[in-house]
């Protein structure tokens, strides 16, 4: 068997679909995106495409150390999302040549389903009580929100109460044991984000994600110092190498690899292999597609350390299309008591509607981060 095409879909909301054929008419899908960046990653697909085309799907493991190795330059956002959304596709060709589940062929599962969690609020988040309520009501059992808008390196206290008073009506609302976690996104400078995590403890949350930027990371000491709630991170972070001080700091809790930027399934599953040894937790960062989620759902039931997996459904960003529109059984992705099931069909388990796709990439997309300023002009992280 052997690789024939490469064909990509840029798809709205803002994602990018891969499609691998094979000359036995075996077909594999993938996800590679950078949120911003469809275009360059699309670019950088077909850049390894020249190598891939002719070659046997199966050998997964050597594809990706030449994908990745085989340049001079190596590793960041738009090289590894590429390698990721190819590495997907190329396991989902071989679960359907063995007519397996890809976490079958991993080992098998070691879980029967994982706990999701639902997005609520917006960027700017407001009535974060009511949408929470709403979203336990359907049967979640956790939830996450952005924290903070935009702060400075050092800011005033007014927007440390008014985050307080967003955290406090969400766990009025949900009661005591519904996990919460808080999306600081990077947003927040060590200074702030010491008295933040300080000041959040008292709501009992189930992490703070990315208190602070992943260039940042020694800063997490300092913050871990300040607060007894565990600390998640890693969405900005692409290779097994860039976790390994992490891990050795010891100053992270739980780990959140994205399986559309973090090298794949090949290269998640080391990751979390990784943790494990340290004791660290898994959550896959996920805002994404299905094709995405259904990756993520592989490495999930083989990690025994992965307690909780992000998904899009309802998520702000999806405006125009949402998680189930691209594909064809929209129950793979059931949510039942806050868990989803793993999906037992070959490959990743989702059939991918093709004509679906083919229509909206004749729309496609121009997604970009908002670009925030402080008061005084100067650049805000969003």
């Amino acid at each position: 068997m052997k690789i024939t095409k490469l064909t990509t879909y840029v798809v709205p909301p803002r994602w990018l679909f891969l499609k691998v054929e094979t000359d036995e008419g075996l077909v594999g899908w993938g996800e590679p995106i950078v949120e911003g960046r469809a275009e360059a990653v699309k670019a950088a697909v077909h850049e390894l495409e020249d190598y891939l085309i002719g070659k046997n799907p199966l050998h997964i493991e050597d594809h990706w150390n030449v994908m990745y190795r085989g340049g001079f330059y190596r590793g960041g956002p738009i090289h590894m999302s590429a390698i990721s959304g190819i590495d997907q596709a190329l396991w989902d060709i071989k679960g359907k040549y063995y007519d397996a589940p890809v976490y079958e062929l991993m080992g098998g599962a070691c879980r029967e389903s994982i706990k999701v969690y639902s997005w609520i609020g917006g960027d700017r988040p407001s009535d974060v009580g009511v949408a929470a309520k709403e979203v336990v009501n359907k049967g979640f059992q956790a939830i996450k929100m952005n924290g903070t808008e935009e702060l400075q390196y050092i800011d005033t206290f007014d927007k440390i109460d008014r985050v307080l008073e967003r955290v406090s009506a969400v766990r009025d609302a949900v009661g005591p044991y519904v996990g919460i976690g808080i999306d600081f996104h990077g947003r927040v400078h060590k200074p702030m984000a010491k008295i933040l995590a300080k000041e959040l403890e008292k709501y009992r949350l189930m992490f703070i994600e990315e208190p602070v930027l992943p260039e940042n990371n020694e800063a997490l000491r300092d913050i871990a110092n300040h607060t007894a709630t565990p600390i998640a991170t890693g969405e900005r972070m692409y290779s097994r190498w860039d976790f390994k001080p992490l891990f050795e700091d010891g100053y992270v809790d739980i780990i959140q690899p994205d399986l559309s930027h973090a090298g794949g399934i090949t290269e998640v599953k080391k990751i979390a292999s990784m943790a494990e040894a340290y004791d660290v937790a898994l959550a896959p960062h996920c805002p994404l597609g299905p094709i995405a989620l259904a990756a993520c759902l592989q490495v999930d039931a083989t990690s025994h350390n992965a307690f909780i997996q992000e998904q899009s459904l309802g998520i702000h960003y999806n405006k125009g299309n949402d998680l189930l529109d691209y594909i064809e059984d929209r129950s793979v992705f059931e949510y039942e008591n806050g868990h989803v099931a793993l999906p037992t069909k070959p490959g990743l388990g989702i059939t991918v509607n093709e004509e679906y796709v083919k229509e909206r990439a004749q729309e496609g997309h121009r997604w970009r981060n908002p670009i925030w300023r402080h008061q005084d002009g100067t650049f805000a992280e969003w």
